[in-house]
C-alpha cells in the first residue's frame, strides 16, 4: 500500500522552526503546570469516585448545584461528568480527599455524594461502582509511574547505543523526551486530569515513538553507506521521505482504534 508516490519533502529546512515552536509549546506547558499545577486523578491525588444510574439522566450543572448545596463543606472541588453509554444514564461524581482519612472514614465521601444526592429533586438513581483511593496509594502510584519512565528511557539508551552509535541514541532518548513533555503541556493547557489511561497513552507514544525512530535510523544507516557523496542533512532528509508512507499508516492505524 503506497500513500505517496516517490515524496520528496524537504523535512530538514524547517528544522529550527521546528526546534523553536517546540521549545515554545514545553517552555509554556512547564510553566502552566509551575503556576496552576497538573489536575490528577482519584488514581494519583486519592479520593472517592462515585458512578450512579439515573431513572432519567440530570444534567451535570443540576448534580453540581445539588453537591453545592448538600454535600459537607460544598462541591466546588467536586468533579461531575457523564459517564460510559449516553443510553445508560450513567453520571460519575469524583471528590478529593480530605485530611488524613483512615479506615471506615475513607467511605464516608462515597456517602455523602449519595446522601447530597438524594436530597435533592434529582429522580431515583443507584449507585453502581465505587473506587476509593488513599492518598499513600496514589503518592506510590506516582512514584513507580515515574521509576517506570526512568527506566525506559535508560533501556532506549543502552538498546540503541548496542545497535547503532551512542549519538543515536541519545537523540532517540530526545526525541522520547521531547513527546512527552509536549503531551504533558497540553495536558496542563487544557487541564486533563492525570490517571491511569492517560499513562498508558503516554507510554503507548513513547513506543510509537522509539519504534519509528529506530524505523528511520535503519534506514539512514543504510543510506549512509549507499550515499557517501551526499551531506548527512540530505541523507537524513531522504530516509525520512522514504519511511513517511510507513510512519503515516502506523500512527493514522492507531488513531483510528483509538
Amino acid at each position: 500500500m503506497h500513500i505517496f508516490t516517490n515524496p520528496n519533502y524537504n523535512f530538514l529546512r524547517w528544522r529550527w522552526h521546528a526546534v523553536a515552536l517546540s521549545w515554545i509549546v514545553i517552555l509554556a506547558g512547564l510553566v502552566a503546570i509551575y503556576t496552576k499545577g497538573l489536575p490528577k486523578g482519584i488514581e494519583f491525588a486519592g479520593g472517592t469516585s462515585v458512578i450512579m444510574q439515573f431513572d432519567k439522566t440530570p444534567s451535570v450543572e443540576a448534580v453540581r448545584d445539588a453537591l453545592n448545596r448538600n454535600y459537607p463543606g460544598g462541591g466546588q472541588d467536586a468533579i461531575v461528568q457523564t459517564y460510559g453509554d449516553p443510553s445508560l444514564r450513567q453520571v460519575m461524581v469524583r471528590v478529593p480527599q480530605v485530611g488524613a482519612e483512615q479506615g471506615a472514614s475513607l467511605s464516608a465521601p462515597a456517602q455523602n455524594v449519595e446522601a447530597a444526592l438524594r436530597k435533592s429533586n434529582l429522580g431515583h438513581f443507584n449507585v453502581v461502582g465505587t473506587e476509593i483511593v488513599g492518598p499513600s496509594v496514589g503518592a506510590d502510584l506516582t512514584q513507580k509511574g515515574l521509576s517506570a519512565f526512568i527506566l525506559s528511557l535508560i533501556g532506549i539508551l543502552g538498546y540503541i547505543a548496542f545497535r547503532y552509535e551512542f549519538s543515536f541514541a541519545v537523540g532517540a532518548v530526545v526525541a522520547t523526551l521531547h513527546d512527552v513533555l509536549v503531551t504533558f503541556a497540553f495536558l496542563s493547557f487544557f487541564r486533563y486530569d492525570l490517571t491511569l489511561n492517560v499513562i498508558a497513552a503516554l507510554l503507548t507514544v513513547t513506543g510509537y515513538s522509539t519504534n519509528d525512530t529506530i524505523v528511520i535510523f535503519d534506514r539512514v544507516r543504510e543510506n549512509m553507506r549507499k550515499m557517501r557523496r551526499e551531506s548527512l542533512i540530505e541523507v537524513i532528509n531522504i530516509s525520512i521521505n522514504q519511511t513517511l508512507g510507513r510512519t503515516v499508516i502506523t500512527a493514522g492505524t492507531a488513531l483510528l482504534s483509538a
